[in-house]
């Protein structure tokens, strides 16, 4: 399934939707930034929270955890390298692969690709496309890459929460 998000920033505080290639709506996102631990809320259609994303209050490196139906599916968690970013997703066996930097990288499980997601580079602020190869854990890859999101932004900031 092709998902895309599309918004001015990824950031704690903002709102966005997450949509289809007809511009449906498939999962809202909301953000908070207010609290002790900055969290994102991922509801469906119905407004029912289907996902969390939540940054772990304390650590050296950013360290984010997800939950999908309020249970902990994993916790993304940036590796110190001095070329370019890694990231674990421990919990669910997957890992990242290609260019960060850039946002076109892909999720890989046991050594099939279950998501990819691509920067739109001439678009109207940040757009995302989303490749979704594993409909059963799409609710999960679209929060594990949120995190992953959210990693980045961590890493150019002091505070955490603002946007590439």
């Amino acid at each position: 399934m092709k998902l895309y998000i599309r918004q001015k920033i990824f950031s704690f505080g903002a709102k966005f939707n997450v949509t289809d290639e007809f511009e449906e709506v498939h999962y809202k996102v909301e953000g908070e930034v207010f609290t002790l631990v900055p969290k994102l809320h991922i509801y469906d259609t119905t407004g029912y929270e289907v996902a969390l994303v939540q940054k772990k209050l304390l650590s050296l490196m950013p360290k984010f955890y997800v939950y999908v139906n309020g249970l902990q599916i994993a916790e993304i968690v940036k590796e110190i390298t001095f070329l370019k970013p890694r990231y674990y997703i421990i919990g669910k066996g997957w890992t990242v692969e290609g260019d960060l930097l850039a946002h076109d990288y892909s999720i890989v499980s046991n050594g099939d690709e279950i998501a990819r997601i691509h920067k739109v580079w001439m678009s109207w602020g940040d757009s995302y496309e989303l490749d979704i190869y594993d409909t059963e854990d799409e609710v999960g890859l679209i929060a594990v890459i949120l995190a992953i999101d959210a990693i980045m932004d961590s890493g150019n900031s002091r505070a955490g929460y603002s946007s590439t």
